[in-house]
């Protein structure tokens, strides 16, 4: 297994540094050790140090494997759920139906 470093957006390594933060807060507020969520996740220390970390170089795998031990695989769920420029690039190649424009009636035209 080679050691590749991964590189990223500078903004993208501040949300997977903050995703980090946000799953070691969880591992504290649930009082687990660090030993325990490698035991329960099958990772190493240093893998879990890592997340907590927000390294870009852990695999989206250990990530799911440490929120389904901190009990929060259903955030997955809320991940690109609201895709409002998808949204907005799918509606546009929608065909877009044209009309005549619509005849309005004048004072001075006979009632038909």
């Amino acid at each position: 297994m080679s050691n590749r470093v991964s590189v990223i957006y500078p903004s993208s390594a501040k949300e997977l540094e903050a995703l980090g933060q946000r799953l070691r807060d969880a591992r504290l507020r649930r009082r687990f050790s660090m030993e325990t969520v490698c035991v329960r996740a099958d990772i190493s220390r240093p893998t879990l140090y890592k997340v907590e970390q927000g390294n870009p170089s852990v695999s989206l795998g250990v990530y799911v494997q440490v929120l389904r031990v901190l009990g929060l695989q259903e955030d997955l769920g809320l991940i690109a759920k609201e895709d409002a420029l998808g949204r907005r690039l799918q509606d546009e190649t929608l065909p877009q139906r044209k009309r005549a424009p619509r005849r309005t009636r004048h004072s001075g035209e006979p009632n038909g």
